[in-house]
């Protein structure tokens, strides 16, 4: 799986149905089973990553760890068992990151973690410095996991409001409009951007409500890639929330 980390361009684009992403991950028959897998590596890899150093692993051994518990999903097809019905995939990840860990520390594989392959390309400097950024004082492991899925896939659901703006050529109202996105009383006056823009500060209004509609849809567009149901694409949009909110 060497090269894991290729452009988006290349890559498929699936049709975001629940559990879409991951179904596609779970058999190398599917014809989406490369580009579901590298989906799913990376949304998940600084998750993932962030609960090891707050599990006190050097920042080597979380490299490594990262590396090695991807190569053994993709190795042993690690997502065939499961099953849409038992919950959120994010929650079935993490338990399957324990049981990974707790099978390399009885094996003693610390030699031995992803064989070679090189799933995902890791810039210890860069993960350390998004670490630094991310992380809160106090927060158990599995909520620096929580927290980093939760910004993850806000920057996923941003990424492509920025790809679509570029498409339809409103990429100049994109950078105006973006900090818009969560109301605050730092933003600045509508009255002013639409002077900037050369626009009625009801045209404005009106662009700051569809991108922020646009955007809850992407947002529940990446998460219902790895839940079974609507009512946990909501339970997952109020979990993102409370993750942000630490």
């Amino acid at each position: 799986m060497k090269g894991a980390t290729s452009n988006h361009s290349k890559k498929a684009h699936f049709r975001t149905t629940h559990w879409s992403v991951v179904l596609a991950a779970r058999t190398a028959s599917s014809p989406d089973y490369r580009d579901a897998l590298i989906t799913l590596c990376e949304t998940y890899w600084f998750p993932i990553y962030s609960y090891l150093r707050r599990q006190e692993y050097d920042v080597h051994e979380a490299k490594d760890h990262v590396q090695g518990f991807f190569a053994t999903i993709i190795e042993k097809q690690g997502l065939r068992s499961v099953n849409p019905e038992k919950g959120k995939f994010r929650s079935y990840l993490l338990g399957a990151l324990k049981h990974y860990l707790a099978d390399a520390r009885d094996r003693d594989k610390a030699q031995k973690r992803g064989g070679g392959i090189k799933v995902i390309s890791l810039n210890i400097k860069n993960c350390e410095n998004q670490l630094n950024m991310e992380s809160r004082n106090g927060l158990s492991p599995e909520q620096q996991y929580d927290r980093s899925w939760a910004l993850n896939i806000l920057q996923r659901a941003i990424k492509k409001l920025e790809i679509e703006s570029k498409s339809t050529c409103k990429s100049q109202i994109f950078n105006y409009i973006i900090h818009y996105l969560i109301p605050s009383e730092e933003n600045v006056p509508h009255r002013v951007v639409a002077a900037q823009l050369n626009m009625s500060e009801a045209a404005i209004k009106a662009a700051i409500y569809r991108l922020r509609r646009r955007y809850r849809e992407l947002l529940k567009d990446e998460i219902a890639q790895t839940v079974s149901s609507e009512k946990q694409v909501e339970e997952e949009i109020q979990d993102l929330f409370v993750a942000l909110s630490r």
